[in-house]
């Protein structure tokens, strides 16, 4: 056995004549466990807060997006969409028309953006799974049917359940009207709200969703769309794909992954994650002061035992290794105890819920996900911390201490 450890192991477990060596010890090794645990746990709850918003959004919007690169609208022709099918990968192409709108029900009214769909937004985004009440229905025969924010819905008072008062939809017509009547310059169409969806605010109080053909008629377009929509193979490689069909449609357009689509929705999570984990490890770097204090008064009180160990053969690099080790291991144990507790209140939350949403909430539970790279990251940084927190106390009072010892 390594003579270095072995000594460090003993005086770890040994009573020492002063009681407050082995409160500090102690101490120390809950300090870094209770740090260790708090990055553990506040890391994996952040994780699993970026995964829901991630699956909220990931059912909004869809693998990739086409937009015009200048104007707000496009035309869709037989080229386009041949070039669009020709990239191995994407299994389906949707289309969509999004714009502004007054939606009045009664004496309430708010200004809305209408996002018109094709039938195969379902199906390329699992948007139905966001419908919280009522179901996901556009169109049946001739009567028009929208799926509301209920941020929205909340506005102007609308009901998945009253089916007898239709709500009014307003659009400036395209071009110049002539008509004295300020009701011939705009587009008036009735429909009902057949869902609710919540995924936040932002989107909540923002935005309905009606049939594509309806958005067409409420805006005038002929064959233009906003955007094209499209749903990839899961084992594709998006990026790939991404950047072969911005080579074969060009310049003309601009291609967007989901995450581009909400790009600084998903840059403000990774850096608050980024923030929270240098705030939490700069107190871990506080807490390591206990390791400085309690190795400093270790070496202290074992000058006669550096001595006998001197005189024995031992020379200052051992003696320098022995109190190094001895720093290690606390920071290896309050290391393992905090990873040991973080990671089995973590993994209890998974599997139980313990911690609960009230009523309204997306999830009933609040979410987390383990990701290894923070736990290698985390392990990583405490061994680090300990490392230098023990090198301090033990290179200066060894030379300052240890070798007039010898000189003696």
């Amino acid at each position: 056995m390594n003579l270095a450890f072995y000594i460090a192991k003993r005086y770890i477990v040994s009573k020492k004549s002063n009681n407050a060596i082995n409160i500090i010890s102690w101490i120390s090794v809950s300090a870094i466990a209770v740090g260790t645990a708090a990055l553990i746990i506040v890391l994996s709850g952040m994780n699993g807060l970026t995964g829901l918003v991630e699956s909220l959004y990931n059912s909004f919007d869809s693998d990739i997006e086409i937009r015009a690169a200048k104007g707000k609208s496009f035309e869709v022709n037989e080229e386009l969409n041949k070039k669009i099918r020709s990239i191995e990968g994407i299994t389906d192409v949707g289309y969509s028309i999004e714009d502004n709108a007054l939606l009045k029900l009664e004496d309430k009214q708010t200004v809305v953006t209408v996002k018109g769909v094709s039938k195969q937004f379902k199906s390329i985004t699992s948007f139905d799974t966001l419908v919280f009440e009522g179901d996901y229905l556009l169109r049946k025969g001739n009567t028009w049917y929208g799926v509301f924010g209920k941020g929205v819905a909340y506005r102007i008072g609308a009901s998945v359940n009253d089916l007898y008062t239709p709500i009014s939809i307003y659009s400036p017509k395209r071009g110049k009207s002539n008509s004295l009547n300020p009701e011939d310059a705009f587009n008036e169409f009735k429909l009902y709200p057949s869902g609710l969806f919540s995924i936040n605010d932002e989107f909540d109080y923002k935005y309905i969703l009606v049939d594509i053909d309806l958005a067409r008629e409420l805006f005038d377009y002929t064959n233009e769309v906003t955007s094209i929509e499209l749903s990839c193979d899961r084992n594709a490689d998006i990026g790939e794909i991404q950047d072969k069909l911005q080579a074969v449609i060009g310049t003309g357009f601009v291609t967007k992954n989901r995450f581009q689509q909400n790009e600084t929705l998903f840059k403000t999570l990774q850096t608050e994650k980024l923030l929270t984990f240098l705030i939490l490890t700069f107190i871990l770097i506080v807490a390591t002061f206990n390791i400085i204090g309690a190795l400093t008064m270790l070496i202290i009180e074992k000058k006669k035992d550096i001595v006998i160990l001197n005189n024995m053969g031992a020379d200052a690099r051992l003696i320098r290794r022995i109190f190094l080790t001895e720093g290690f291991l606390i920071t290896i144990i309050g290391a393992s105890v905090g990873l040991f507790i973080g990671l089995g209140l973590c993994w209890l939350q998974i599997k139980t819920g313990f911690i609960t949403f009230d009523e309204g909430y997306v999830v009933s539970a609040y979410p987390v996900r383990i990701m290894w790279t923070d736990f290698f990251s985390i392990l990583g940084v405490v061994l680090v911390i300990g490392f230098f927190a023990a090198w301090y106390p033990v290179r200066i009072f060894t030379n300052k201490s240890i070798n007039k010892d010898f000189a003696e």
